[in-house]
């Protein structure tokens, strides 16, 4: 079975934060998303991007920039008009606004990656847009020797981020007071991690994972096909 074998790094983070993953080919982005949360920490809690400038393109569960996106297709000549009529002095944030518009916006259960990964190499996924967390995931190899038709981790180093834990800056805190036992906030934070079901790296347990949740929604994909 053909299948892509990627890294997924987490920017800026010290030590670097990073998994190598076998997925087969032929998954939309919304998949690829979820092989991306459940390699880490994190739990589909918010919203995400995958951005491909070269195609003009933003792949993205955000329903707002969706409609937007939709009523500026429907509207352009007008918008653009009143834009234009608001005069020099908003130049730069009319720019912005109109990049913004132009960039076409695709749901990411309805488009497949295969091509745009093989394409770009490289492409950056941004998840929670308030702790900003921004990966980078990169082909690495093609491969026909996956035997599974879910992903498979095989590599990978560091435990990566509770949700909502505010950014890098809040999760070296965290680290810190998650392992000091004689920190005066640690057993508050050790019951606040549990209940954001944060685990230490741990290959085994992502790998039943992965398995679970393909398993479960490639069934889902067969009943409702």
């Amino acid at each position: 079975m053909k299948a892509y074998q990627i890294r997924i790094e987490l920017a800026d983070s010290d030590p670097l934060i990073w998994r190598r993953v076998v997925m087969p080919a032929g998954a939309t982005f919304y998949r690829l998303h979820q092989v991306i949360q459940t390699v880490t920490n994190f739990r589909e809690c918010h919203l995400f991007a995958f951005e491909l400038p070269d195609d003009n393109l933003r792949v993205t569960n955000d329903e707002e920039a969706y409609e937007e996106r939709l009523h500026y297709k429907k509207h352009w000549k007008e918008i653009e008009q009143k834009m234009e009529e608001a005069g020099s002095e908003f130049a730069e944030m009319q720019r912005m606004q109109l990049q913004q518009l132009r960039t076409v916006i695709r749901k990411p259960s309805g488009i497949k990656v295969d091509s745009y990964l093989e394409k770009y190499g490289t492409i950056a996924y941004t998840y929670d847009y308030g702790d900003g967390w921004t990966f980078s995931i990169i082909l690495e190899d093609e491969r026909d020797d996956h035997y599974y038709v879910y992903p498979v981790l095989i590599d990978g180093a560091e435990t990566a981020p509770p949700e909502d834990v505010g950014g890098l800056p809040g999760f070296y805190e965290f680290l810190t007071t998650y392992y000091d036992t004689t920190h005066p906030d640690h057993d508050d934070v050790t019951a606040w991690a549990q209940e954001q079901l944060f685990r230490e790296y741990n290959p085994d347990f992502i790998n039943s994972m992965l398995k679970f949740v393909m398993y479960k929604k490639t069934e889902w994909d067969k009943l409702n096909g």
